[in-house]
């Protein structure tokens, strides 16, 4: 069962962090869970760092620094997938 919940909390945080990202992301469902389970995870270690929590529960400073996380990650994919789009082209 902490598996499962920790992948529906993933896909929680990856879902808000793209409502939070401006614009269109071209990002699949599942690229949207994984980048909310890493999101995740950086939150739980934030979290577990500063003393506020053990790294799989859930509180209010891991969660916010995993959708924070989320949305850096969300930008990083974006820039990494039109980099390889716009290498392709010719002028």
């Amino acid at each position: 069962m902490g598996i499962i919940g920790f992948l529906v909390a993933g896909l929680i945080i990856g879902a808000l962090a793209r409502l939070i990202k401006s614009g269109k992301q071209d990002l699949s469902l599942l690229m949207t869970l994984l980048l909310g389970v890493a999101g995740s995870v950086i939150g739980g270690l934030v979290a577990s760092l500063l003393g506020t929590g053990d790294m799989w529960e859930l509180n209010v400073i891991g969660f916010i620094v995993a959708v924070v996380a989320a949305v850096l990650l969300i930008g990083v994919a974006e820039g990494m997938s039109s980099g390889r789009k716009g290498r392709g082209s010719t002028v």
